[in-house]
């Protein structure tokens, strides 16, 4: 859900919330530069022989048929973004064997002690602004376009990350975080409250993200992982623009799993939302706050994955199937930030994490994460115990946790980047 946080009170008022085929020629382009992500044409510092342009705009454009499914209305996004309004039973999750003539699953029970309003989500993504919707029977997806795609360092690694160490030791991953964890036990969901900023990001390689962690099985290959939140990502979208996003895995990001909708695999059921549009409102430094409410948990009916955000806003959910170790539970959760640093330029990125300051600064500067909650076996929502506050590199992004009456647990997280204790 999103809120206009108070400062002096830390009280909430809610406001009305909740939270791809574009097939150029195969004409030969033998030379031409490729669009950078910030729509400057730029020289890339290899060229490919004829033949392999040709092979690779082939490739592009037989993924983007696939990808982006006929659409009964198109909505164009002031932020340049392309919405297409699909029927949810062609959405790209029904390519899947296993999905293949199936119909969307039940809805599952909340949480007891989950308080569900079905608040109203209109105006919180840019492409909704307008007015106009999706209609009822189909899912709102962001179109890919070949721009998207060509950002990427192959079409196979489009739409998954690099892959990355997920263990709390990733010095040397380029991956580093400011979070809170707790594991030793038996996971079946998480929820919290974040609020939504648009961190500088110094290039398309990088990216900065807060998210929620659903972990299970080892860190080796088996990892499996969900992961639901807010992300600005200049090399998957092509813009600074902050964006609701999800990910999943099975095998620690090596083959497997996707953000959002570009492969067959989470299923979404409303037509209000768009996994991977940009977010509006934002939160502003001595500003009004606005954050979401993210909730992951598991269907004890079906042993599917659910994905609600806001007050009841059901965005979808990840088949059970999909999973090894999360078939059953998971025994990990983790909230908090996360960037990439490349150091493409020899020192540590600026690329900023949260609002860009440090812990610290508190309300209405620091980014933060309130009201944290787990679900247990029997479908309870409960207050977090046993936390663990981990910052690989404290002098560059930090945390601080807290406890009172109206956030519940919370913590606040971010910072900088590169300055003068972090070289």
């Amino acid at each position: 859900m999103a809120y206009s946080v108070s400062h002096n009170s830390f009280s909430t008022i809610s406001l009305s919330v909740g939270f791809l085929v574009v097939a150029s020629s195969l004409a030969p382009v033998l030379s031409s530069p490729l669009m950078s992500d910030s729509g400057n044409r730029q020289m890339k510092n290899h060229t490919f022989k004829p033949a392999k342009d040709i092979q690779k705009l082939r490739r592009i454009n037989a993924y983007l048929k696939k990808i982006n499914k006929p659409a009964v209305k198109t909505i164009q996004s002031p932020d340049g973004d392309i919405i297409d309004c699909v029927l949810s039973h062609l959405q790209p999750a029904f390519d899947h064997p296993e999905l293949r003539g199936q119909k969307t699953s039940d809805p599952p029970a909340r949480p007891k002690r989950h308080n569900s309003t079905d608040a109203n989500p209109e105006n919180l993504q840019l492409w909704t602004g307008s007015g106009e919707s999706c209609p009822q029977g189909t899912v709102p997806i962001r179109r890919t376009t070949e721009k998207d795609v060509l950002r990427a360092s192959s079409v196979r690694r489009y739409g998954r990350t690099r892959r990355r160490h997920v263990r709390r030791d990733s010095t040397g991953s380029g991956h580093e975080h400011a979070v809170v964890f707790l594991n030793g036990d038996q996971y079946y969901g998480a929820k919290a409250s974040l609020n939504v900023w648009a961190p500088h990001v110094t290039n398309e390689y990088e990216f900065s993200l807060s998210q929620i962690w659903i972990i299970s099985g080892s860190f080796g290959n088996d990892l499996n992982t969900i992961e639901a939140g807010w992300q600005v990502s200049p090399e998957l979208y092509g813009d600074n623009y902050p964006r609701f996003f999800s990910y999943w895995t099975t095998d620690a990001y090596r083959a497997t799993g996707c953000y959002n909708l570009l492969c067959s695999g989470f299923v979404q059921t409303t037509n209000k939302i768009a996994i991977g549009a940009a977010i509006s409102p934002l939160s502003s430094y001595n500003g009004r706050q606005f954050d979401i409410d993210i909730m992951v948990w598991k269907d004890p009916k079906h042993g599917h994955w659910w994905l609600e955000f806001g007050s009841g806003l059901l965005v979808g959910y990840w088949p059970a199937f999909l999973f090894s170790h999360l078939r059953s539970h998971a025994n990990m959760i983790q909230f908090g930030g996360e960037i990439v640093n490349t150091r493409s330029s020899g020192f540590h990125t600026s690329t900023q994490m949260g609002s860009g300051h440090f812990a610290e600064e508190g309300f209405g500067k620091a980014a933060y994460f309130r009201n944290l909650q787990t679900v247990d076996w029997d479908n309870n929502l409960l207050p977090l115990t046993n936390l663990h506050l981990l910052a690989d590199h404290s002098d560059c992004y930090d945390i601080r946790q807290g406890r009172n009456n109206v956030w519940g647990n919370y913590f606040y997280y971010g910072g900088p980047g590169r300055n003068v204790r972090c070289p």
